[in-house]
């Protein structure tokens, strides 16, 4: 059982691994705030990507790991030419799957550590 936390600035409860309890109260807002612990200040490619995430998750009914989360994005998001190494910069951690779903409001992806 995860214990729910909040977080500083509002009443957003999350899981013992940082990720949102209800995934689906997630908007770009709740976004940046759980991006602004990575240092990351969000353009419209971070939300375009994070808006990606969820419809794999919607459409898959889990969270990606990092090899379908790249192909999906690769398949989805032509135009950004995805891939590990660019997400890495983007989001600023070696964590690439974790911290997606994370900011996308998404559970932890099963395998993750």
């Amino acid at each position: 059982m995860t214990m729910p936390t909040t977080m500083a600035t509002t009443d957003i409860a999350l899981d013992q691994d940082g990720h949102l309890c209800d995934h689906t109260i997630w908007s770009p807002a709740i976004a940046q705030q759980l991006a602004n612990t990575l240092d990351i200040n969000l353009i419209a490619e971070h939300l375009e990507i994070l808006q990606q995430v969820r419809a794999f998750f919607v459409k898959f009914n889990h969270a990606p790991a990092t090899r379908p989360l790249i192909k999906w994005l690769q398949k989805t998001l032509p135009e950004q030419d995805i891939s590990n190494q660019k997400l890495q910069q983007l989001f600023n951690t070696g964590l690439v799957a974790r911290h997606v779903n994370r900011l996308a409001g998404l559970p932890k992806p099963p395998n993750c550590l």
